[in-house]
């Protein structure tokens, strides 16, 4: 395949912005009281158009406290800092028209992964993904992929940089031993589109799902083997997003409008479920507090849980947000960002009752 780094200029804006084992059948769904209301605002994406922005995969990088936005059409990622709520602007990256079902809108920037001092940004535009650094914002090198990136995923274990390619059924796998010169290091052929995926670094396994089989995959990182499918039940519009809990190997699989819990360390079965609303698609998980974090683009809400040692979802709190806001990242302190692409905003959200 063809490697090239994308020569784009770089630019920096500053703007200010106001169970254990159990039975076959998973348990009902909690029916505990659970808190309703938040304190929501709203960051406007600067460029947005009038009809929004067409926004995806979010990365948090708790470490340096900021929360990173490919912005679409735009031409921009994003990048805000989670304690002023500033928004510093990396700027031109490409953006192209595309049609989808019937309606015409412009593409770009669309997923990011944090890795080493580096954050990988893919673009669907021009089906690369590109190194920024982490801390300056300065661009590294790109490497042009042979089908459009959806998720990207950074595997501590092997330096490598893992991009979920749904239109060629493959994951590609990106050597980022050297990490601001990402390169292409070969590939996974599926029997299926993946879609979601969550990384277990000590244990050394990748998850990820075949949406159009409803099924979710486990694969060896040093290998590249698949090692162990399974089925949710997410139904014909198939499984979302992913997000593990290592310690017990907890697996948690984001249906169309509702979670799963799957037994990773065993042979997969639903442990629980939790009913969200509909219009699930990413989730994020943070593991100190044990809370899983689901934004419900048709609901118009976002979900908070606790998940206890024996694989079952309580929910603790329930916050409304917007149609259409969906893939909601957590920061360390519990402050939620959400992709409202409709609006052309990212929606900060503190849930009542979320500690």
């Amino acid at each position: 395949m063809h490697l090239r780094s994308v020569g784009i200029p770089l630019f920096v804006t500053l703007v200010a912005v106001s169970a254990a084992q159990r039975a076959t059948a998973p348990p009902a769904p909690s029916q505990a009281p659970t808190k309703a209301g938040s304190d929501v605002t709203a960051l406007a994406l600067p460029g947005a158009a009038p009809d929004g922005v067409a926004l995806d995969y979010l990365a948090v990088d708790r470490a340096r406290h900021r929360v990173w936005v490919p912005a679409g059409g735009t031409g921009n990622t994003d990048v805000i800092d989670t304690g002023t709520q500033e928004i510093r602007r990396i700027e031109k990256f490409p953006t192209i028209e595309m049609e989808r079902r019937g309606k015409k809108r412009m593409v770009g920037p669309s997923s990011a992964t944090v890795g080493d001092g580096v954050v990988y940004v893919g673009n669907r535009a021009d089906s690369s993904v590109c190194a920024v650094d982490a801390t300056t914002l300065a661009r590294g090198a790109c490497v042009t992929l042979s089908s459009m990136p959806d998720g990207l995923a950074f595997v501590a274990r092997t330096k490598e940089v893992w991009v979920t390619a749904p239109r060629d059924q493959s994951i590609l796998i990106l050597d980022v031993t050297t990490p601001a010169t990402p390169k292409l290091a070969g590939s996974i052929h599926l029997e299926g589109d993946p879609e979601g995926f969550a990384v277990d670094d000590g244990h050394g396994f990748f998850y990820t799902n075949l949406e159009d089989k409803d099924r979710t995959l486990r694969i060896e990182a040093s290998t590249r083997k698949v090692t162990a499918t399974w089925k949710p039940s997410c139904g014909e519009a198939g499984p979302r997003g992913l997000a593990i809990e290592t310690s017990g190997q907890l697996l948690m699989v984001a249906c169309p409008d509702h979670v799963e819990v799957l037994s990773a360390l065993t042979d997969g079965r639903i442990l629980s479920k939790l009913e969200t609303g509909d219009g699930v698609d990413n989730i994020d998980y943070l593991p100190e507090r044990r809370s899983l974090y689901v934004a419900a683009a048709g609901a118009a809400t976002l979900t908070v849980a606790r998940l206890d040692e024996h694989g079952t979802l309580q929910r603790v709190a329930t916050s409304t947000t917007a149609k259409g806001a969906r893939n909601a990242v957590v920061t360390s302190d519990e402050i939620v960002y959400v992709a409202d692409g409709p609006e052309g905003k990212v929606l900060v959200v503190r849930p009542a009752g979320g500690r």
